[in-house]
């Protein structure tokens, strides 16, 4: 049983769902969570990761450490994002079971799901159909993390539970113009229109694109649920069941950041870039099933975001 005094690794911790799982955990009285640095453990290099999880023995580990990135990052650097998440999951699920550490969180993806798939998407249609070309290596990698969990707990008899959280946002996001996923470019761009006092708001794509979005804290709460709830299913959808197109998520964006001239702004959008999936809202009934759902308030946690925004990106103008 995990409680307050159980040793927890969290792998992923300065990232935005790790570090939110990290202050998560410490408000709710865990006492004994561990974490590295990059410099101190490359997660990539098997031996290490072994050693690592030998010699502290965590009673649970939180896989939230991935290669992640936008549409851009994702469609440029396949090679990447398929080795580096494929060597970071698999290091950490197999050197878990040697080291005879029975329970861990995954933490996938939405896009793990078919690019066509029927809305809003079942835990049961992973596999049923192609995926979203512009993030299949991503998705792939993630997919190889779900079967990894599900293999091992069918022979090995382990707990490795696979959350799928649908889009994540929040404090500690990246907003690196071309490596970032839409809600923080989203965010970034309506800031520098702000501040450059610009009157027009340019949209990847054509703005029809349908996306639901989650607020990190929570997700780093669902993590802490799930983490003590005993479930007979290995994958769990993890979202709001709210889904906005992405002009209309453009315009709460500016609403809220630019308040007293959002009217004045034209929202253009550049067709020569993808879309991505046109459609992806989670069914989240099973999350519900077991006593889960979210309760953050999309405006209000936007302004947290931006909040952390300027704190954290004062070279942005």
């Amino acid at each position: 049983m995990i409680n307050s005094n159980s040793k927890i690794y969290i792998a992923g911790h300065n990232g935005l769902v790790g570090s939110a799982i990290l202050k998560k955990l410490r408000l709710k009285g865990y006492k004994n969570v561990i974490f590295r640095n990059r410099n101190k453990l490359d997660l990539k290099d098997q031996k290490k990761v072994f050693q690592f999880l030998k010699r502290n023995k965590p009673d649970f580990i939180f896989i939230a450490a991935a290669k992640v990135g936008g549409i851009y990052s994702n469609n440029n650097y396949k090679a990447e994002y398929i080795f580096d998440n494929l060597a970071i999951q698999s290091n950490l699920i197999h050197s878990a079971y040697l080291c005879g550490i029975k329970n861990l969180i995954f933490l996938g993806s939405s896009c793990v799901y078919p690019r066509d798939s029927k809305q809003p998407i079942k835990e049961s249609y992973l596999l049923s159909g192609y995926l979203e070309g512009t993030n299949d290596a991503y998705a792939i990698a993630k997919i190889a993390g779900i079967k990894m969990c599900e293999s091992y707990n069918d022979q090995y008899k382990t707990n490795y539970k696979c959350l799928m959280p649908t889009n994540t946002f929040g404090p500690n996001d990246n907003y690196d113009k071309l490596n970032s996923h839409m809600f923080p470019a989203l965010i970034r761009k309506a800031h520098e229109i702000k501040i450059s006092k610009k009157k027009e708001f340019i949209l990847w794509g054509n703005g029809l694109a349908k996306r639901e979005l989650i607020y990190v804290d929570d997700l780093a709460d669902a993590c802490i649920y799930f983490m003590k709830k005993n479930i007979k299913e290995t994958i769990i959808n993890i979202g709001t069941g709210k889904d906005y197109s992405i002009k209309y998520l453009a315009k709460l964006v500016l609403k809220t950041i630019i308040p007293n001239s959002y009217q004045e702004i034209k929202i253009k959008y550049d067709l020569s870039k993808p879309n991505g999936t046109p459609k992806k809202v989670l069914d989240i009934k099973l999350a519900k099933r077991y006593g889960w759902k979210a309760k953050a308030n999309l405006k209000n946690s936007i302004l947290l975001t931006y909040k952390d925004f300027l704190k954290n990106n004062k070279k942005i103008k």
